[in-house]
């Protein structure tokens, strides 16, 4: 259980941001981790740390701009899967659900959360600046929390997802009242 509970944190904070997890990841727990993670063992380690620093300083820098959220966006968003399936992985290596099932929910996961992102970014016309710095926060507290607190982090990715849930809720919403208001014209 607390195997899934690190896994389902780890692609939390990968549907948060993902460059920012990876990077803690691999520093935390040294370079060796990046060797037992599929896909990133193929890579090597200077390379990925130089990697995932400069797109961990692009994601703490342009998320703060209205421009640089829209096209940050994209790649997380086509992203998100990937790395919330790769960090739910490493976070999970002793779990004893098979590893593709473990892949496809967390990477799943991420994904909501890139799409809820995206659906206020939209809604709201631009994320403001105190919630980049909140999903920053949240980003590093989740990753550390997959892999030294997984409780905390579970239970702060089952908030998230619910706030995910009544987020839905809320849209459909609008878009009826929406609808309504339209149609009587």
């Amino acid at each position: 259980m607390i195997d899934i509970l690190a896994a389902l944190s780890a692609s939390a904070a990968a549907g948060i941001r993902i460059g920012l997890p990876l990077l803690i990841m691999g520093l935390l727990h040294g370079v060796q981790l990046w060797s037992k993670v599929p896909i990133l063992s193929y890579i090597s380690p200077p390379l990925l740390i130089g990697l995932f620093s400069i797109w961990s300083l692009v994601e703490l820098v342009a998320s703060k701009r209205r421009l640089g959220q829209r096209v940050i966006q994209i790649f997380e968003l086509l992203f998100s899967p990937i790395v919330g399936a790769i960090l739910g992985l490493a976070a999970a290596s002793t779990a004893i659900l098979p590893h593709w099932l473990i892949a496809v929910i967390c990477g799943l996961l991420a994904l909501v959360f890139q799409l809820v992102q995206v659906g206020w970014f939209y809604r709201l016309r631009g994320l403001p600046l105190w919630a980049t710095f909140l999903q920053d926060f949240l980003c590093v507290v989740l990753i550390i929390f997959a892999f030294h607190a997984p409780w905390p982090g579970g239970l702060i990715t089952f908030i998230l997802l619910w706030f995910a849930i009544h987020s839905a809720k809320q849209w459909y919403d609008w878009y009826w009242q929406y609808r309504r208001q339209h149609s009587k014209s």
